[in-house]
């Protein structure tokens, strides 16, 4: 799944919705326990040259603050809330110098060994001039959760994390 829309929100700001499904060579617990295993060196799984720092994780929520080069190359930052819905489901609330972001992410089992991850990002930009292409966006969550996956798969194939 791909992109569905981009709707301007105001002057000062756009709104961009993107969809996107993988399927995971894993089980679905397995998958959950992953993905909701935040730790600080998850950029390295993507070469992503961004710095995490964990402020508080817990059964029920992550939050953690993310250092990166934004669009102007200049370095920005951003504030990520992450509410956990084991054992299926989790959502992400971003607040970032560049943009306000959410997430939804749920996962369905497709069999003893295969999840389906479907995700949904609502951004909200506060400088029209420098946001993404549509295609620019599907691209980067396609390949950072290509890497992501890649991984999972290996760690589950290799009994670890």
């Amino acid at each position: 799944m791909l992109v569905l829309n981009a709707a301007k929100g105001s002057d000062e700001a756009m709104v961009d919705t993107t969809k996107v499904s993988k399927v995971i060579n894993a089980p679905l617990r397995y998958t959950y326990e992953w993905c909701t295993d935040f730790r600080e060196d998850d950029s390295k799984l993507t070469g992503s040259t961004s710095k995490r720092r964990i402020v508080e994780k817990t059964k029920k929520r992550a939050v953690y603050v993310m250092v990166y080069q934004g669009a102007d190359g200049t370095e920005k930052m951003a504030v990520s809330y992450v509410t956990l819905k084991p054992p299926n489901a989790w959502s992400l609330e971003q607040f970032g110098e560049e943009d306000y972001e959410t997430g939804e992410y749920r996962l369905k089992s497709l069999g003893k060994e295969k999840t389906r991850l479907d995700m949904v990002f609502k951004e909200t930009w506060r400088d029209i001039a420098t946001i993404p292409t549509i295609h620019e966006q599907t691209e980067g969550t396609n390949k950072a959760w290509d890497q992501f996956i890649a991984a999972l798969e290996r760690d589950y194939k290799a009994g670890s994390k």
